[in-house]
């Protein structure tokens, strides 16, 4: 780094001409270090392996059990309505008994607000229901 101290001779100041691109170069790479300190925080995540559309055949046990829940609320066992949350805990705990447990499959209508399917799973839960799944329809292949 250079310094203009002055002439010797004690005369009239000189006009330097040039730019001083020091006090430039000393922030930007203040920002250049800020950026990249704080670059990797805002795009770090969380690593996940999220599914992939795949289309599996159901397979149909007799001792599979299904649950319905219409876009009302309604949860059918099967095709029996259930009339209340003891009900089903009731049935669920029957079928948390059996040794090996079926499989519950949550089939949820297009218009069920998420409250009523996130009950049914919150009572497989309670009770330890060990292999729940959700059926769905394929995507349109249009």
């Amino acid at each position: 780094m250079g310094m203009n101290v002055g002439s010797s001779d004690g005369g009239e100041d000189e006009v330097v001409s040039a730019i001083n691109t020091t006090p430039l170069v000393d922030v930007m790479l203040v920002l250049l270090i800020i950026f990249l300190i704080t670059i990797p925080v805002v795009t770090q995540s969380v690593n996940l392996s999220l599914p992939k559309e795949t289309n599996v055949i159901r397979v149909t046990k007799p001792e599979n059990i299904e649950l319905a829940v219409t876009k009302d609320g309604d949860v059918y066992w099967n095709t029996a309505l259930v009339k209340s949350k003891e009900d089903l805990m009731e049935r669920l705990r029957g079928v948390a008994k059996m040794d090996p447990q079926p499989e519950i499959h949550i089939r949820g209508d297009e218009k069920t607000r998420y409250e009523a399917v996130g009950k049914v799973i919150l009572a497989c839960q309670q009770i330890g229901i060990l292999k729940l799944s959700f059926v769905t329809e394929p995507p349109s292949r249009s």
